[in-house]
């Protein structure tokens, strides 16, 4: 019984070493062929965005006085803070 337990678990480690063997050369491999791929590929040319088409511009909402001028005094501090 000892004699195939003792088989047993060397072939189980023989097995998990090959797997763990092969998994390593996997990653280095494929890191390989990144480095290759990105130096040989030519870089991607970026397509324009296309826009949408111009629409008419809708009506401006209606803003109270008093808030317009918050808004602006808002603004105006914005900018003198963030020369």
């Amino acid at each position: 019984m000892t004699d195939l337990m003792t088989k047993a678990i060397e072939l189980m480690v023989a097995g998990m070493g090959f797997v763990f063997v092969f998994l390593v050369i996997l990653v280095f491999a494929t890191g390989i062929m990144s480095k290759v791929v990105s130096r040989l590929a030519p870089p991607e040319v970026a397509a324009p965005a296309r826009s949408p088409p111009a629409k008419a511009a809708p009506e401006p909402a209606s803003v109270d006085p008093d808030t317009a001028e918050a808004i602006k005094q808002a603004i105006a501090k914005f900018r003198s803070r963030h020369k």
